[in-house]
């Protein structure tokens, strides 16, 4: 999965950009605030149609203009394509070789990317939602039909929640069934996700860190459910969501269920929040994000892009030697942001470029 020529128009401060990237590492390196974020941000919107920042879509467009635009030829499997995004105030459009996109799963797989930015480090020290958030967004990168799932499970919910806040109990059999077969299948595939993530984030783990006698592990455990089936996780969420009846209709809302769940991060058994130092928490997420493309290159049988935002800021030299020399082994295309040009973070690498970003230019 290759990008092979990049054109970006009044998407934040880049007016007018158009590169051709390298088929192996791609260098972006200047002072904070030139754009080389938005860069990495645009990448990434391309072929998700979401920001990986935390941001409104629209916020994207340049001030004083009124659309952006994010263009891409990709080439994947020998087949060449060309996706363009145009973002409006009003939301955003996507075709493919000049064809509308209607729906979400037309993208799905088409530019598959993966990114490892300064925000990452909030899934280790922030709240369960940050997890959530990243957990439903990288399984549903390897399953289109994920995204339905959650969708639906999320519908179901907000009618459940409307019920109880109005103290209408009498249609709330019903949706708690609904709720209780949609929530099994969020639960199957995120289990599904997590083990398969497990294996690989211990086996690229030691390799980022160079410690090779630590042991990453992500726990994912949904409050009172231990089966694996379908129906079994239904009939436990269904006992689960009988015993917290008498809570919910206290409080107004569903209390339990898959939108309540956490992953728990920990290395040699102990809590990476609590006990893991600042340069573990960060060798623990990258190994995340390298574990996630290799899920990725085993479901679609090529790699994804791979997304370094601020790498001089997350991880000390000897860190950073050997991401690159993993990295080296790994025939992904890469894009890597950085405040000052280093030749040591590409040194035998072939097939480099390197560009130097300044007011929104390359």
């Amino acid at each position: 999965m290759q990008l092979t020529r990049v054109s970006i128009s009044c998407f934040r401060n880049i007016k007018s950009v158009q590169f051709d990237p390298a088929r192996h590492f791609n260098m972006f390196y200047g002072l904070n605030g030139q754009g080389k974020t938005s860069l990495m941000e645009a990448l990434y919107l391309l072929g998700s149609n979401r920001s990986f920042r935390q941001v409104r879509i629209p916020d994207v467009i340049m001030y004083g203009e009124h659309t952006a635009s994010v263009q891409g030829d990709i080439e994947c499997g020998g087949i060449k394509n060309r996706i363009k995004l145009i973002v409006e105030r009003a939301g955003r459009k996507t075709d493919i070789d000049g064809k509308a996109v209607q729906k979400a799963s037309e993208l799905h797989g088409r530019l598959n990317s993966v990114v490892f930015s300064p925000d990452d480090i909030a899934m280790v020290k922030g709240g369960p939602e940050n997890r959530r958030r990243y957990l439903d967004r990288a399984v549903y990168t390897g399953d289109a039909g994920y995204l339905h799932c959650w969708h639906a499970y999320n519908r179901i919910l907000k009618q459940r929640n409307a019920l109880l806040k109005n103290r209408n109990m009498s249609g709330l059999e019903v949706w708690t069934e609904k709720l209780a077969e949609q929530g099994a299948e969020v639960i199957r595939r995120r289990s599904v996700y997590v083990k398969f993530l497990n294996l690989a984030l211990q086996q690229v783990y030691a390799a980022i860190s160079g410690d090779a006698g630590e042991m990453p592990t992500i726990v994912y455990q949904p409050e009172g459910i231990l089966a694996e089936n379908h129906l079994e996780i239904r009939q436990q969420l269904l006992s689960l969501m009988e015993k917290s009846k008498a809570r919910d209709e206290r409080f107004g809302t569903t209390t339990s269920g898959p939108h309540r769940d956490d992953l728990a991060f920990n290395l040699n058994g102990h809590t990476l929040k609590a006990f893991g130092s600042q340069g573990q928490q960060k060798s623990f997420i990258l190994a995340l994000k390298m574990a996630e493309i290799e899920h990725l290159s085993s479901v679609f049988g090529e790699p994804p892009l791979f997304l370094v935002d601020d790498l001089g800021s997350e991880l000390d030299a000897q860190r950073r030697k050997n991401l690159m020399d993993f990295l080296n082994d790994r025939m992904l295309q890469t894009f890597i942001t950085t405040t000052e040009r280093s030749s040591a973070l590409v040194r035998d690498a072939e097939q480099c470029a390197v560009f130097h970003v300044e007011h929104g230019n390359l």
